[in-house]
């Protein structure tokens, strides 16, 4: 059939990307930050259906592991707080307490959770006792809670986070490692669904997450050139089981501290997707996890309004028997015109325009989201079109963010090249002063280095030692 096809819509410009964030996620319905308390904002029914997607997406990965969903109480005792020196000192700013209830001082006050290790661990002691409990695989999907003293930005940025979380325990060292590459697994198939490339980096010491023996940070570019941290994969080694006690008796009878790591990701996930996707139009949704993947808008006038909305209708049925996500526009009182611009700013992957000629020839009319691209196809097949169009859109969304990832790491031997927003491939000895010196002069953070090997020659930015590894340089957002 006939098809039209057309350039794409024009990508946000970097110099007026927060404006346009914070203008597109509330003209989409995604969240309102009208709130009473900064930093907690409301999910509006369309945002939390899409972050309810994404988690939907998520706990199906982990039930596919053998992780099993828990739910954790929200209050922490402090004294379970306290028992891990590096977290408390990582966390203590951030807490939210508790000191009372009702008119009557609590004993020993409470904490928000700002993450789950205190509030799990001193449980695990109790669960378990034998190498027969082990590997305990366990996630949630809560709130926590973290006194962002930052400008609060929704979803990247917040005090009240929804948080998915996943807390592991080990025998060995050796099956914690094998967890850590299952992981980031994981996040390479939920990466793809979300079309959201990433490097998978190990964090430097001086920014691992608190209580970790190494930190594996995920992060996704935006179109400022800078980096957002989308997920973080712990290895915890023993450090947590120690300061909590927790240990298994082993086939020979010897009691032994397990080996435990985390996988945690947040709201982040929706804030890159608005970020790195949208354009001028708004948003633009993975067709995967969009709230609505198809929405109809029947074109009526005159003589032929009650036929092209029967005709919308058994669109929509047929749609929906393959489960697909799908509704029809048929508000009498709005114009064709807006109600395209209403399914462009949230972001709808497709749109199927019905009108006098498509009802005549049994057609319908398909425009895809990304592209804007018009392609005309008998309704027969609308089930199949819609499909392959899904597919399409998403190996497309994926292939272009990764791109535009590939097209802006630069390589650079020396700080006097390091001017632009993008993110620098350094070479780096190792040393926190080396790390410390190229952070301060060039207003960067060092990322860390691939996850694995990465073949590199050079030397390193500060101190020209030879044998370094490539580390990767770039604004955090």
């Amino acid at each position: 059939m006939g098809e039209e096809k057309k350039e794409p819509y024009e990508k946000v410009d970097p110099r007026y990307y927060s404006r346009w964030y914070n203008e597109v996620i509330e003209d989409s319905n995604l969240t309102d930050k009208r709130y009473p308390v900064k930093g907690m904002n409301i999910w509006r029914p369309y945002g939390w259906k899409l972050m309810s997607n994404i988690d939907s997406k998520t706990t199906g990965y982990m039930k596919e592991t053998d992780h099993e969903e828990v739910k954790f109480p929200l209050l922490i005792p402090e004294d379970e707080f306290q028992k891990e020196a590096d977290h408390i000192k990582g966390f203590g700013d951030e807490v939210y307490w508790v000191t009372r209830a009702g008119r009557n001082e609590l004993d020993v006050p409470l904490l928000l959770r700002p993450t789950s290790e205190t509030a799990m661990y001193p449980v695990f002691d109790l669960w378990i006792r034998s190498h027969a409990d082990l590997p305990l695989k366990i996630f949630q999907m809560v709130n926590v809670f973290r006194y962002e003293t930052k400008q609060t930005r929704a979803f990247t940025r917040m005090r009240e986070i929804h948080f998915f979380e996943a807390h592991t325990c080990h025998e060995t060292a050796e099956e914690a490692e094998e967890q850590i590459k299952e992981d980031l697994e994981i996040m390479d198939k939920l990466a793809k669904k979300l079309c959201l490339p990433n490097l998978q980096l190990k964090r430097t010491e001086w920014d691992k997450f608190p209580g970790a023996e190494y930190t594996v940070g995920v992060d996704s570019l935006l179109p400022t050139g800078r980096l957002l941290q989308i997920a973080g994969i712990h290895q915890y080694k023993t450090n947590f089981a120690e300061a909590y006690d927790i240990m298994y008796e082993d086939i020979d009878g010897e009691h032994k501290h397990v080996h435990q790591t985390t996988y945690g990701m947040s709201a982040r996930l929706v804030g890159a997707i608005v970020g790195i996707h949208g354009d001028e139009k708004g948003i633009v949704l993975p067709p995967e996890i969009a709230p609505i993947q198809v929405r109809i808008i029947p074109i009526t006038y005159g003589e032929k309004k009650d036929d092209i909305l029967g005709y919308c209708r058994g669109l929509k049925e047929d749609l929906e028997a393959a489960d697909i996500r799908v509704d029809i526009d048929d508000r009498e009182d709005v114009r064709p015109g807006s109600k395209f611009f209403d399914s462009e700013q949230k972001g709808i992957p497709l749109r199927i325009d019905v009108g006098s000629d498509e009802l005549e020839k049994e057609t319908i009319t398909l425009v895809r989201r990304d592209t804007g691209s018009k392609d005309e196809y008998d309704s027969d097949n609308i089930v199949e079109k819609v499909k392959e169009e899904h597919h399409a859109m998403e190996e497309e969304m994926y292939r272009k963010a990764e791109e535009f990832l590939e097209d802006n790491i630069v390589d650079v031997e020396n700080m006097s090249e390091i001017t632009e927003e993008k993110v620098y491939r350094i070479g780096w000895c190792g040393s926190r002063r080396c790390g410390e010196v190229v952070e301060e002069k060039t207003d960067r953070h060092i990322l860390g280095t691939l996850y694995g090997e990465e073949e590199y020659q050079g030397t390193c930015l500060h101190c020209g030692e030879e044998d370094v590894e490539a580390a990767y340089l770039c604004k955090k957002e």
